[in-house]
């Protein structure tokens, strides 16, 4: 039996991938640097000892010069590689010449410290395509940040990192789907309601 949210999701991943496809670099640059700014200066990360985060590719939000400052002010960052079951381990982030080339274009800690990591970080910072009202993130269709984000404490910060039209869209919800409490973007922090328990 095909799921009737399947088709939607998939709609609107190809809208925002597109979209960011069109996006020019030197856009790019600028809203990872925005976004960097507001986020090392939430009180959420300014705080916290261990941040989880993510390198980003393609046209995602940068997070080059995020990883760089949480570094520089001696927070521990710990990032994810993904195992071939989809799931998550994660590694310890020590600059962009320690990554190693992995699967899908992405870039990996060679390290591992196991994939209940996560769940030691202060602060989570997950990639995703948009986000609704609600908090709801809409992925790339894998389900490992489902995966991980079930293994963070409630009550730990989660955010995502977006561009500003990806923030309040109509995300199709699936039961395994897991809400991040904040999204960021290079004009700041949206922050959502956690849902009643």
């Amino acid at each position: 039996m095909s799921d009737p949210q399947l088709p939607a999701k998939t709609a609107l991943r190809d809208q925002v991938l597109a979209a960011r496809r069109r996006r020019p670099l030197v856009e790019l640059g600028e809203a990872s640097r925005a976004t960097a700014e507001h986020l090392l200066a939430a009180p959420e990360v300014r705080r916290a000892a261990t941040v989880a985060a993510y390198v980003s590719i393609g046209g995602e939000p940068g997070t080059s010069h995020l990883l760089d400052a949480l570094a520089a002010t001696g927070t521990r960052v710990v990032l994810p590689r993904l195992l071939p079951d989809g799931d998550l381990d994660w590694g310890t982030w020590r600059g962009s010449a320690a990554l190693a080339p992995a699967r899908l274009g992405l870039l990996e800690p060679e390290d591992s410290l196991g994939v209940d990591a996560v769940a030691s970080a202060d602060a989570v910072l997950v990639p995703g395509l948009a986000v609704s009202g609600a908090g709801l993130r809409l992925g790339r269709g894998g389900g490992s940040y489902d995966r991980a984000l079930a293994r963070v404490p409630v009550g730990t910060w989660t955010c995502v990192l977006l561009f500003e039209d990806e923030v309040g869209r109509d995300v199709p919800a699936e039961p395994h789907d897991r809400p991040v409490l904040a999204a960021a973007t290079p004009a700041g922090i949206t922050r959502f309601r956690p849902a009643p328990a």
